[in-house]
């Protein structure tokens, strides 16, 4: 397989203060360690990386930003997950 054949890999990076994973770009990659090791080499040169997520991009599926509206809107009437909705005890002090 030629360097062109190569698919394109997403890279997300967990950094040593962070809990999440977060995207960090793309490269391509012949298959998903040497995904993992360039990343390693490309994106974490500092030592701030604690793990490494490669996803081939052809597995990523969005959601069209047409049809948003009708997608997020059911969310509205669901006004217990929002932090407004409950009261905190004044014991509790700054949340």
């Amino acid at each position: 397989m030629e360097n062109k054949d190569w698919p394109l890999w997403e890279i997300f990076i967990r950094s040593r203060q962070g809990l999440d994973h977060k995207h960090v770009g793309s490269l391509h990659a012949a298959d998903a360690q040497m995904a993992i090791e360039n990343a390693r080499d490309v994106y974490t040169r500092r030592m701030e990386g604690v793990s490494i997520w490669a996803v081939e991009s052809k597995f990523i599926h969005a959601s069209n930003p047409d049809e948003a509206s009708s997608l997020f809107e059911p969310a509205e009437d669901k006004v217990y997950r929002h932090p407004t909705f409950y009261d905190i005890p004044e014991a509790i002090g700054h949340m």
